[in-house]
């Protein structure tokens, strides 16, 4: 059963964020959000504001873990940290997944590492040789004879779980195994991203880079549109006409929603909106700027059916999408509803509490998963994945990681994400400015940003 079979996506406008937080939560939690647009300056680099997130929310909250394709056959494993809990992702036979605490239980040596498999479906301990199934039910213990029966009664000694569930292609956990199921706390935002069809998208292509900046702080640039023209000026393609805002153009809708999830889509034009980019430029310079969201078989359909045509027009764009639709029917793609509910979220972005955020765009997405590194607050590993519908049964083999690079690497990663990311850790020098005490957040373009400070409040303050 699927998140939107569960919950009706009828309910998702008005699954809308609870708002401020009252004195029981901000008098809690130090540097708390006190004012909704004002987000104090230590909750970026304080070590005590990241203790109390490695303590009370990294344990408790639901984390994509991994991607489905990373474990295709019985006994794969992936590994998965997080504030320095280590994960062991582990296809079974019955092609369920399993999520085990990485520790033998008998001298705490960690099982495995990166990814891997199995082989005969059962866990080795390097150390002294004990044995588990993929399910973490102790086989044998070597030198048996030495322990006592309590000592080695398998209730002590199998191995730890933590809650892990699928949705969408992903593998999520929870340390916790007493959270709310994955079903409750995804939604409203997995509901809208059903809708655009992510569950039948597989990778292209998985690459991270290490940055010098906070985890919050990092994912927040991708929470709004608006900086656009500035950071990604040859994706700024729109007719500029005299006398219009700059805010006219700024065609887009913010929604917070419960569980502090965010979104932005289009937005409802004025009558003497300034125009429509250019359609065609665009989709290049999307894909050669990054290879996702719009992919190179994208633009070979988008120019195939130009010809004369004002590319900048809506009659051009409708028939350029037209025909890419007609590709994936000819091609066995199967492809998003061609609806306006689906189209108003291409270009727009949803983020997942804590810290994943999809991209969807056609019948592809671009994602990005960012977390702390190195026990740093300074630094985050962020990981970002090309993800698009291939034809029904196509057999893509296992995923696995192309690379970590550098962010300045422009052979492994294209001109949006190099700008992006030169912003990031310009972020983190700039927010420990003596002279700034808090980052001030526009009420209509960054209110998800707020929202996701929020429920980060409430989630510490629940467990202080």
């Amino acid at each position: 059963m699927t998140i939107a079979e569960y919950l009706p996506v009828d309910g998702i406008e008005e699954a809308i964020a609870l708002g401020p937080n009252g004195a029981d939560v901000t008098s809690k939690v130090p540097f708390a959000m006190t004012k909704p647009h004002e987000v104090p300056a230590e909750r970026y680099y304080s070590r005590e504001f990241y203790e109390l997130e490695k303590k009370h929310l990294w344990p408790k909250v639901w984390q994509m873990a991994a991607r489905e394709e990373e474990l295709p056959h019985p006994g794969d494993f992936v590994e998965y940290e997080i504030v320095g809990q280590s994960i062991l992702i582990v296809r079974q036979p019955d092609m369920s997944v399993k999520a085990l605490h990485n520790a033998c239980r008998h001298r705490a040596t960690e099982l495995a590492s990166g990814c891997g498999r199995f082989p005969g479906n059962q866990i080795v301990c390097p150390f002294h040789g004990w044995r588990w199934k993929t399910d973490g039910q102790i086989s044998h213990v070597f030198g048996r004879e030495g322990f006592s029966d309590e000592a080695v009664d398998p209730l002590n000694i199998n191995l730890r779980e933590a809650q892990c569930e699928t949705w969408g292609g992903h593998v999520w956990i929870n340390l916790d195994l007493e959270a709310p199921s994955l079903i409750e706390s995804l939604f409203p935002a997995a509901n809208i991203l059903e809708r655009q069809g992510v569950q039948r998208m597989k990778a292209k292509w998985w690459k991270e880079s290490i940055i010098n900046c906070n985890w919050k702080l990092a994912q927040e640039a991708f929470f709004e549109g608006w900086h656009v023209k500035q950071t990604h000026p040859q994706l700024w393609t729109y007719k500029e006409v005299d006398g219009e805002e700059e805010i006219n153009k700024q065609n887009v809708a913010y929604t917070p929603f419960l569980n502090g999830h965010g979104r932005f889509q289009s937005g409802d034009a004025r009558s003497s909106y300034g125009g429509k980019p250019d359609f065609l430029h665009s989709a290049r310079m999307n894909w050669s700027g990054q290879d996702a969201m719009t992919l190179e078989r994208d633009v070979t359909i988008f120019e195939s059916v130009a010809g004369e045509l004002d590319t900048s027009t809506p009659e051009y764009t409708m028939k350029a999408i037209g025909a890419l639709y007609e590709f994936y029917k000819g091609a066995g793609i199967p492809a998003p509803p061609f609806t306006p509910e689906v189209m108003k979220l291409w270009g727009g972005d949803i983020h997942l509490f804590p810290n994943y955020l999809m991209l969807p765009m056609y019948a592809n997405s671009l994602a990005y998963r960012i977390r702390p590194y190195n026990d740093d607050p300074d630094w985050c590993r962020f990981e970002v994945w090309s993800l698009t519908t291939y034809p029904e049964g196509e057999d893509r083999g296992r995923l696995t990681l192309t690379g970590r690079y550098d962010k300045d690497d422009d052979d492994h990663w294209g001109l949006i994400p190099r700008q992006d990311f030169a912003n990031l850790e310009r972020m983190q020098r700039g927010i420990k400015n003596q002279s700034l005490g808090h980052t001030t957040l526009a009420e209509q373009w960054e209110i998800t940003i707020s929202n996701m400070h929020q429920e980060l409040d409430r989630r510490l303050a629940a467990e202080l």
